[in-house]
């Protein structure tokens, strides 16, 4: 396998699995509406196939992995999506310096990447993308013991070994058994495995569905710039730069110089050498990259370039250059600025809904990612609002359990001190900032604000987004669904009815409960929220004070908290 080959199969296996995204989202256990595992995992590595697309044919399996590793991890969403960008950081470990890579560098490569999203997970569970994964790459290194030296051979061997392995993910997650379904990132993964076949086979790139017939737009003439590094495209950014830094600190991680870098520019290169960092970077701001340059150590080679006076044709309008990014896949852009830190404590939350983020701004939180249950922010985005905080440490609360890994992954590449607290829902982050202390020190913080989380039992109460079964129990489309702390409770026809049993249910379980929080979302009218809100304090008792909120949550009728 050489890079080009590596180069096709992965944006193969990209659109492998983005033609079955919808049949992987509704492999979830429950039928809710949620952004869901087919997506993320489509978007994640979607984000590899936009940087692998820009790649000429001779390029080697090294760079071709680093590449699609480094836009993996920083495109990240839900942890399927993050388990799949580990798998592909070992990967690139394995192959770093190959030129070329064997069914035995192949191997090798898969059982670090195996290895890499193990080591990640706090609490691995069997029955999922790992499980999946873990049986591919034993799968390849008994093949390669064996002596195969065919790469198709050794693909399916993989391939098939990872079906056997997803068929029976539902004898060991009892989840999964009752709701008849098998792991959903284990099925996204093997898509991706598959795609990749395609072209080791000989067959070519699996084409995405509807690309033949999509209307290519006319677009005006550009400015176009092809530099050293085989960067070619638009100009979006005026200035080349290029430096290296002679190392003051070896043991600093260049992945937050590569993450600032790509808040103000594009078209990134870095190079670690051990003792000398080699960087490339298109940008406006050569200043601003150069000073972040500094902080790993003295700069030499600068050499910096005016793209837009060596080409010909004029810049873009904005309309065109939209575009230009929709056709040739360039990167996205943080949406935030990147800032010096000025205090000493500042807030990221993830939060959809007008009412929802308004009470996290109140409560002091510095920026906002929009997402959650239906959409997924991605590393990058909660990256770039990170970087947008001016604070020495930054707190995250991702209000979400398929957020906290691409949280987390964010560590790493921040220039900042990042602490990611452990809030799975909305009530959880919010009472977690109630119990903000300034005075204490980061770890003191940190578990003071995550006790309060712990303190807070949320339910949810949406609707099935299509006919399914669970448990022997048969779920119809359009029917409500009352989740408590994730797990369905109740299917029921009426929502005042779900929501006035879940209530009950949460307060019986929280022992000394004082106090309930009902957040209603943009389909519920102010009125019926009053109604509902009245019928649970009916049920519960005067004991217990019930608060409304208007969240303005897309899809989740309502939140409901006890604590």
């Amino acid at each position: 396998m050489n890079g080009k080959m590596l180069r096709d199969a992965m944006i193969s296996g990209a659109n492998a699995i983005a033609n079955q995204k919808e049949a992987i989202n509704e492999l979830n256990v429950f039928p809710v509406p949620d952004g869901d595992t087919g997506t993320n995992m489509f978007m994640t590595i979607g984000a590899a196939k936009r940087e692998l697309a820009r790649m000429e044919d001779g390029v080697t399996v090294s760079e071709v992995s680093k590449v699609a590793a480094g836009a993996l991890l920083r495109g990240a969403r839900g942890n399927s999506g993050v388990i799949l960008s580990l798998l592909f950081r070992g990967f690139s470990k394995g192959l770093a310096g190959q030129a070329e890579a064997g069914p035995s560098e192949i191997a090798k490569a898969f059982e670090l990447g195996v290895a890499s999203a193990y080591k990640a997970v706090m609490k691995p569970t069997e029955g999922t993308i790992l499980t999946v994964s873990r049986c591919v790459a034993e799968q390849a290194r008994e093949l390669c013991d064996q002596g195969e030296n065919d790469l198709v051979a050794l693909w399916d061997g993989m391939i098939a070994a990872g079906a056997d392995a997803l068929e029976k993910t539902p004898e060991m997650l009892p989840v999964l058994k009752q709701a008849g379904v098998v792991d959903a990132g284990g099925k996204g993964f093997l898509h991706v495995l598959s795609g990749m076949r395609s072209v080791i086979a000989g067959e070519g790139i699996v084409p995405l569905e509807g690309e033949e017939t999509e209307k290519k737009t006319e677009t005006p003439a550009v400015s176009f710039f092809k530099d050293d590094h085989g960067f070619s495209g638009e100009i979006t950014f005026t200035y080349c730069t290029d430096f290296s830094v002679m190392r003051a600190n070896n043991d600093r991680d260049p992945a937050g110089l590569r993450a600032f870098l790509e808040s103000i520019g594009d078209c990134v290169d870095i190079a670690d050498e051990n003792d000398i960092i080699r960087v490339h970077v298109h940008t406006n701001d050569p200043g601003k990259a150069l000073q972040q340059g500094l902080k790993y150590g003295s700069l030499t080679k600068i050499k910096i370039e005016n793209m837009r006076e060596q080409s010909s044709g004029q810049a873009s309008s904005n309309a065109t250059k939209a575009v230009i990014e929709e056709a040739q896949g360039t990167a996205q852009q943080f949406p935030y600025a990147p800032v010096e830190p000025g205090r000493q404590y500042g807030f990221v939350a993830v939060a959809a809904g007008e009412g929802i983020q308004q009470l996290f701004s109140d409560l002091g939180v510095d920026q906002i990612v929009t997402g959650g249950q239906t959409m997924n922010p991605s590393t990058d985005d909660i990256l770039g609002a990170i970087q947008a905080t001016p604070a020495e440490t930054v707190f995250v609360l991702p209000n979400n359990k398929n957020i906290i890994m691409a949280a987390e992954q964010a560590i790493r590449l921040a220039d900042r001190k990042v602490m990611v607290l452990q809030t799975k829902t909305i009530p959880q982050g919010l009472s977690a900032m109630i119990a903000y202390d300034e005075s204490l020190a980061p770890d003191a913080l940190y578990l003071s604000m995550s006790a309060a989380a712990e303190q807070v039992s949320t339910g949810s109460v949406t609707f099935a987004a299509r006919d399914s079964e669970f448990d022997g129990h048969k779920i119809n489309e359009g029917e409500i669904l009352a989740l408590d702390n994730g797990k369905l409770a109740y299917v029921e026809k009426e929502l005042q009815k779900a929501a006035v049993r879940l209530a009950r249910q949460l307060v019986r379980k929280k022992k000394g409960c004082s106090f309930v929080t009902v957040i209603y979302g943009e389909d519920v009218s102010e009125a019926d929220a009053e109604e509902i809100a009245d019928a649970i304090r009916q049920k519960i008792g005067d004991e217990i004070e019930v608060a409304l909120v208007n969240g303005g949550q897309p899809v989740y009728y309502l939140l409901i908290s006890a604590e």
